[in-house]
């Protein structure tokens, strides 16, 4: 009898047709995720999960879970999961890394580039009638930016996608600080970068870029003492996790004018509420997750998720298995 996995919504048909030649696939019809309910219902019957970012795969599921062995996460990070438990109850938890650091920093530098030169402001200037109100279609004044050039780009994270991000920072003429855990010496010397201290990045950036993964550590690791020490003519963007910034702290400085303006493509509550304060404010930039929202990105990701299936059905340590630990636990396959 072939394995059964659970998918929790359409990933792209490249993906799902390798793991449809080894498993009996069964997928989440709806755009929305499922329900918790539904998936503690699924989770009785399947040997296998693929599952999203927004699916709580928390110890009441992996519990109720006694054939399942593996989840194939779609995404790069995992803090949905319950690693420790699944570790220890013998489940293999994999995740789809590297592939989507190109398309993440590009999407942080549209975000530095849209807050900075007000490019959704001005959008919003033309299509409301505001511009043509004005009388004029150009003025000495009129939507004032900041230009990049001889600016530095602090980058809180050095992992692969903020040294993605400090690549394309040359081509923009800036200067590159970050704070990482880790020290990179060799990124230093092929980037021109310089490591500092945290306090010492938000001082001193003029454009400061979040990529973190979220642990207990970096949650809300910008809060209202950070954004005071950054300038005022400062910007902040955030494509990794909303939980690293403390959301009330970060509307306060963006209404009291602490930094010039936010560019966000994550929250703490996602989908964000229509009525959020962020919403109402004219300084932020505010995407829905888009960061690894490409064609060419989605459709690795998927082959990456179907990769992970197989090597595990075959008896293989998955290749990009998160909780290396479980393999002294229990021994790959079916």
């Amino acid at each position: 009898m072939r394995p059964r996995v659970y998918i929790t919504r359409r990933i792209p048909e490249k993906g799902l047709n390798k793991i449809r030649e080894f498993y009996d696939v069964e997928i989440w019809s709806e755009y929305f995720p499922p329900p918790k309910d539904i998936i503690l219902q699924k989770v009785e019957n399947v040997d296998a999960l693929v599952t999203l970012l927004t699916d709580p795969i928390d110890a009441d599921v992996l519990n109720r879970g006694k054939k399942l062995r593996i989840i194939s996460q779609y995404a790069v990070g995992f803090d949905n999961i319950d690693i420790e438990t699944a570790t220890r109850l013998g489940i293999y938890v994999t995740n789809t890394p590297g592939v989507l650091a190109n398309a993440v920093a590009d999407l942080t530098w549209a975000l530095i580039l849209s807050i900075t030169r007000r490019i959704v402001e001005a959008d919003k200037f033309v299509r409301t009638g505001s511009w043509e109100a004005s009388k004029t279609g150009w003025h000495p004044t009129m939507m004032l930016g900041m230009e990049l050039r001889g600016k530095t780009l602090g980058i809180i994270g050095l992992g692969k996608i903020g040294s993605e991000v400090a690549k394309k920072a040359k081509c923009f003429g800036m200067s590159v600080i970050y704070y990482s855990r880790r020290r990179r010496k060799e990124l230093e010397e092929e980037y021109g970068l310089r490591y500092v201290g945290l306090e010492t990045l938000l001082r001193e950036s003029d454009v400061v870029s979040i990529h973190v993964p979220l642990t207990k550590e970096t949650e809300s690791m910008i809060g209202e003492k950070e954004l005071k020490l950054m300038k005022r003519t400062a910007y902040l963007i955030n494509t990794s996790r909303g939980r690293v910034i403390d959301e009330k702290a970060l509307v306060k400085a963006l209404r009291e004018k602490w930094i010039a303006g936010a560019a966000l493509d994550v929250f703490w509550n996602e989908p964000l509420p229509k009525n959020h304060p962020l919403t109402k404010l004219d300084n932020v930039v505010l995407t829905p997750h888009i960061g690894s929202a490409t064609n060419e990105t989605r459709e690795k990701m998927a082959e990456m998720v179907a990769e992970n299936l197989i090597a595990f059905y075959k008896g293989e340590i998955p290749p990009n298995l998160v909780n290396k630990e479980v393999i002294k636990i229990r021994e790959p396959g079916f």
